[in-house]
């Protein structure tokens, strides 16, 4: 089931990673039609804590785009590459308003509230823009199915997870819409364009 399920998530990468400018991005995961309703994935309700001890939910972010990770502070592996490549998007997208990041831990025991205002502090960012979330360890392992990405627990594998480095772009309706590999920075210039493509969408919506 491991393998199938790697194999299908670099399937919706290649896919997702494919758009240009005078296209609209897809919409990545499985599409159900129910009763002749096309159903597109959504990522489910969650409900986590800030850096700052804020509970933060996905409808608090269903107006905004936002770019995500999942990642551990003492991660000794991919997570410090992928960090990275997350403030180099941060960088680049600070001065849209449309535009939130989402950092959520997979190893809340370690990480809580005082570990990720520290972590975020040392990146010099804060929770009006990029939300570090915490909270119940096997809703955030469940969560990283829904948006794709590989985390579970393994005592074999750096600090106790085996995990993807995937960066996540997600539209304000809960749909996902694109991946970028955050261990590869030649990745992310596409991965700005979909961005950018998203933001056109979601400007042609507010002002058809």
């Amino acid at each position: 089931m491991r393998i199938l399920y790697l194999i299908t998530v670099a399937i919706i990468l290649l896919l997702g990673c494919q758009s240009t400018d005078n296209r609209p991005l897809p919409f990545l995961g499985q599409v159900e039609v129910i009763d002749g309703d096309t159903l597109k994935h959504t990522i489910p309700h969650w409900t986590f804590l800030n850096q700052d001890s804020t509970k933060i939910t996905n409808t608090d972010l269903a107006n905004k785009i936002y770019i995500s990770d999942f990642f551990f502070t003492s991660c000794p592996s991919i997570c410090p590459k992928v960090m990275k490549q997350m403030l180099r998007l941060h960088e680049e997208f600070e001065d849209e308003e449309v535009i939130q990041f989402v950092s959520f831990t997979i190893d809340p025991k370690r990480d809580d509230v005082d570990k990720l205002s520290l972590y975020s502090k040392n990146l010099g960012v804060t929770s009006d823009t990029w939300h570090f979330l915490t909270g119940d360890q096997d809703s955030l392992l469940d969560l990283a199915d829904e948006y794709f990405v590989v985390a579970y627990k393994d005592e074999d594998a750096p600090g106790g997870f085996d995990h993807s480095g995937k960066i996540i772009l997600t539209d304000k309706s809960g749909h996902v819409r694109s991946f970028c590999e955050g261990t590869d920075p030649e990745s992310i210039p596409q991965f700005i364009d979909d961005v950018n493509i998203l933001i056109k969408e979601y400007e042609k919506t507010d002002n058809p």
